[in-house]
């Protein structure tokens, strides 16, 4: 059986230099139900996709809300043509019955307990209508077929956890893994990461220490020892204020950690509206220093733009990048389907509005403060970000990261942020020019 698997373009990042872990993960899964199958994995950030002669007996396209626009109209061109489409993902387990009107079948959930049935049905032509993924232990998950997705990669994406206890109203990690953390054997991890393409990887955890500090140091020691490479990835900061925090921190950084992304989300009073208290411990400022003084670089990510927040927020975003000497990311407050923030905000989203627009950098609901309109939200975010990724500063930042990181962390981190600087001036510049051309429009009317 002809399997394509397809990795949808996003539509603001454009092309990531790190690989799709989704394909290279499926197709691993594909060849292990169906070892016989001729297969082929796509990604449409860095391969053209020709609708028009794609063949295949089951295509199979993993879709996120910012992607399900074109994930949709893919798949119903398609389909039109008579090849057979399974959806997935988090925003199709999201919405199941929204994505089944563009899908043969959809997978709810994670796919390890579904997918061999799902490629057993597409074989004998009986593919049900939706399938309901278990959420099973992470014991002898395949290792991704690295080497078999062709494209400008710089590096890969792995996973030691699933899971997510804290209950961040505007984040759909627990809602797609659950809230109970499961874990990969250390050793499995520590193979595929020896095997890992590329001088430098990502942890994709949702918390890269944060579940069992007794288990995290056990893993970067072991990684330490027999496969040290440099990596980043998304850690809380309650975790490093705990009694074995600075071991915790020591620990990593050995075994090759040179930036953490962290959580900061907003000022006190709206880290509760948000209930994102939990993860930030007694003194995340303290926590930040005590990640920095090891020489591992930290990144804020800071919402911003939410109903009960306004212009003065922007500016503070840029205050704490200076106050911590550290890089903030900002995004705009955005209300994804399946969280506990979209069932709040649902009744103020603009109307007519595509999936697409659900990115980060789109202002999607009303404001009470009229003069927070979406055009000047979303002109706030792209003139923070683009001071926060000013060259003296990123220039400034790396400089003053302290020695016990150098040279890796001082070089990566100016490679980290020189090519979001980029990608950001042009994100920018077109949206001025969408912005000329809306308002030359309207006048000629």
């Amino acid at each position: 059986m002809r399997v394509l698997l397809i990795a949808p373009p996003m539509p603001f990042s454009g092309r990531v230099p790190i690989a799709p872990p989704i394909l290279e993960y499926l197709g691993a899964l594909t060849v292990r139900a169906m070892p016989d199958a001729e297969l082929r994995l796509l990604d449409a950030n860095v391969t053209s996709f020709d609708l028009a002669s794609a063949e295949a007996d089951l295509v199979g396209i993993s879709a996120m809300t910012a992607t399900a626009t074109w994930v949709y109209a893919t798949a119903n061109a398609l389909r039109a043509r008579g090849l057979r489409v399974v959806l997935g993902g988090i925003h199709p387990t999201a919405l199941p019955r929204e994505a089944s009107q563009h899908a043969d079948a959809v997978v709810v959930g994670e796919a390890e307990s579904v997918w061999a049935q799902v490629l057993a049905d597409a074989a004998a032509g009986t593919l049900e209508r939706f399938y309901h993924g278990e959420r099973l232990p992470l014991d002898g998950l395949p290792q991704p077929l690295f080497g078999a997705l062709d494209g400008p990669y710089r590096f890969r994406a792995i996973i030691t956890t699933r899971g997510c206890p804290y209950h961040c109203t505007f984040c759909s990690v627990r809602r797609f893994f659950g809230d109970t953390v499961r874990f990969r054997p250390i050793d499995e991890v520590v193979a595929e990461i020896a095997k890992v393409p590329g001088s430098l990887y990502f942890n994709a955890d949702d918390n890269i220490w944060g579940a069992d500090t007794d288990r995290s140091i056990a893993l970067f020691n072991r990684l330490a020892s027999e496969a040290k490479k440099p990596w980043y990835g998304f850690g809380d900061l309650k975790s490093v204020q705990g009694e074995r925090g600075d071991e915790l921190i020591r620990a990593a950084k050995r075994s090759g950690l040179f930036s953490v992304w962290a959580g900061w989300e907003a000022d006190s009073q709206q880290l509760g509206a948000y209930h994102a208290s939990a993860k930030q411990g007694r003194d995340r400022e303290e926590a930040v220093k005590r990640i920095k003084a090891v020489g591992v670089d930290v990144t804020l990510f800071v919402v911003l733009g939410g109903r009960n927040e306004s212009f003065e927020d922007f500016e503070r975003a840029v205050e704490l990048a200076d106050r911590l000497d550290v890089g903030v990311h900002p995004a705009l407050l955005t209300p994804f389907p399946g969280t506990e923030l979209w069932a709040e905000y649902e009744p103020f989203l603009l109307p007519g509005l595509g999936w697409d627009r659900f990115t980060g950098v789109s202002a999607v609901f009303t404001h009470p403060d009229p003069r927070m309109t979406p055009e000047a939200r979303e002109r706030a975010y792209y003139t923070t970000s683009l001071d926060l990724l000013s060259l003296p500063r990123i220039l400034g930042h790396a400089a003053r990261i302290p020695a016990a990181g150098f040279p890796t962390t001082h070089f990566l981190s100016i490679m980290k942020a020189l090519p979001v600087r980029r990608a950001m001036r042009k994100a920018y510049a077109e949206w001025e020019s969408a912005r000329v051309g809306a308002a030359e429009g309207a006048g000629g009317e």
